[in-house]
């Protein structure tokens, strides 16, 4: 029989892990692997008890494009790209039951998710794969994140 003072005492388990990531940014754009990339961010986010940032980063219209029906037609996608994911976070993401939230920027994708990855103190960025042949020779988004070297980086196919 052991005496209660050397029985091992339970320690209260904590409401989250404490090695795990706090705050967790994934990038999306509306692709397939970005989409991916949100998904196991979620995942993740739950596991985890993580915070979890969605990042959707709106284009600039391009001034080379020749004709104003282009223009209106790139911002119809990224407003139903918005849309979407407004949705998703709304009715997906709460079944969940995660801190979530959605961050919209307009700008050039590297530069607002290092920026919104700095203001809330992420642990953790997570981005889709790129599909573009170019950015194998230029470098994708992916690539210059993890040459920031100031988070974990992880990239979903």
């Amino acid at each position: 029989m052991i005496d209660d003072e050397l029985r091992p005492r339970a320690r209260p388990i904590p409401d989250r892990c404490a090695d795990g990531p706090g705050t967790i940014v994934v990038g999306i754009d509306g692709s397939d692997s970005s989409l991916h990339a949100a998904a196991y961010a979620a995942g993740l986010a739950r596991r985890q008890g993580s915070r979890l940032v969605v990042v959707y980063v709106r284009k600039l219209a391009s001034p080379a494009l020749p004709l104003a029906g282009a223009v209106v037609a790139v911002i119809d996608a990224q407003d139903q790209i918005e849309r979407e994911l407004r949705t998703a976070v709304e009715q997906r993401v709460s079944l969940l039951a995660l801190d979530v939230e959605l961050v919209v920027r307009t700008g050039e994708p590297y530069a607002e998710l290092i920026e919104v990855a700095e203001q809330v103190h992420a642990d953790a960025v997570i981005v889709g794969r790129s599909t573009k042949l170019l950015h194998r020779v230029m470098g994708s988004l992916a690539v210059k994140l993890v040459r920031a070297g100031r988070w974990p980086v992880t990239v979903v196919p």
